[in-house]
């Protein structure tokens, strides 16, 4: 593996300022496949990358968060904050950050089927999210309602580009669903789906429950990812 530095800057929102690496990774017979090393060559001269090690973020999608909440200004100061799909915790540690979480009084709460390294600030659940008792336990472990409801899950790919969208389109569904049921008045809700946009019904939803609703993809997000997010701004309130 080769390394190369340039004099440019990598630039873009968020940060990720650092100069541009070119990284080769050497083929070597029998060891790597050809799109393993591309993959490998793609996050070594990944610039988000080489900034989420300076930061001390535990992912390059921390960028993807900050970058949106520039835009649309989602999180405050003593906000409440659930994060579904939290691993490895990069956008659990914005938002503490920025909301003010501690450890004695923490405002956000995580939740992940992975294991996720203690975080300041953050209660984080180790269990699935499509578990039945997810949702009442993570409203015990908040203790009010929450001002933002995040989500970056994705399903595991299974290679067949048809079915990938469909579960992941799945889990959005899901994760809205919650956050209509759980949302202050006026509160947001941001979650990942895939370019293509979401099913007619779920966006037909969230247009009767929040006042706006966008497709964001903010500049973290590669190019060549399909990946698209979905923010539902300022919920109307659950009818009487």
């Amino acid at each position: 593996m080769t390394t190369k530095r340039t004099g440019a800057h990598a630039g873009g929102r968020g940060g990720a300022g650092t100069h541009e690496l070119h990284t080769r990774v050497k083929k070597k017979a029998g060891t790597i496949k050809a799109s393993s090393r591309r993959w490998l060559e793609r996050h070594l001269n990944d610039p988000y990358v080489h900034q989420s090690k300076i930061d001390g973020y535990r992912s390059r999608a921390a960028y993807k968060l900050i970058e949106i909440n520039e835009r649309y200004h989602l999180l405050k100061k003593g906000q409440k904050i659930i994060d579904l799909g939290a691993a490895p915790g990069g956008w659990c540690q914005v938002a503490a950050n920025i909301v003010g979480s501690t450890n004695d009084h923490p405002s956000v709460v995580g939740i992940d089927y992975l294991h996720v390294d203690p975080l300041p600030g953050v209660t984080m659940l180790e269990m699935d999210f499509l578990d039945d008792t997810a949702p009442q336990k993570l409203m015990d472990a908040l203790g009010a309602k929450p001002d933002l409801v995040i989500s970056d899950m994705a399903a595991p790919t299974i290679g067949h580009k048809q079915t990938d969208h469909i579960r992941t389109i799945h889990l959005c569904e899901v994760a809205a669903d919650f956050a209509i049921s759980v949302l202050k008045p006026g509160g947001h809700f941001l979650a990942k789906t895939f370019q293509g946009g979401a099913e007619n019904e779920l966006l037909t939803t969230l247009k009767q429950n929040f006042k706006k609703v966008y497709h964001v993809k903010p500049p973290a997000s590669r190019a060549e990812s399909v990946e698209l997010y979905l923010l539902a701004y300022e919920f109307k309130g659950k009818p009487a």
